[in-house]
């Protein structure tokens, strides 16, 4: 009967024993699910706000252009009134420019 009783018990450890790493299993497959979708909402977390984030950035890219449009309109418009002053002055001063060329030319001087 003892060997009877000692194989019984065995039998219940070794149930036990099976039963104790089919819940350690669960628990680790649980963990495992948990862990993939915590990863797969930080993913898609992690993409909103990357979408976000280009978003902004091509605004604040494309308002930049828009100034730097007026910006270049205005240089123009500068470089435009500078070429007609220059034009201006030198059309004014260019018969006296005329006159003393010809004078240093024609003088001799010993």
């Amino acid at each position: 009967m003892a060997s009877n009783r000692s194989q019984g018990g065995i039998q219940q450890l070794l149930a036990a024993e099976q039963e104790a790493q089919r819940i350690v299993n669960a628990a680790k497959n649980e963990k495992l699910a948990r862990l993939k979708q915590a990863k797969e909402e930080a993913d898609k977390e992690v993409a909103e706000y990357r979408a976000q984030l280009e978003y902004e950035f091509q605004k604040k890219v494309s308002d930049s252009t828009g100034d730097s449009g007026a910006n270049v309109k205005r240089l123009e418009q500068e470089t435009e009134a500078k070429i007609h002053h220059l034009k201006t002055e030198a059309a004014r001063i260019s018969d006296d420019v005329v006159a003393m060329l010809l004078k240093y030319v024609t003088s001799v001087k010993n």
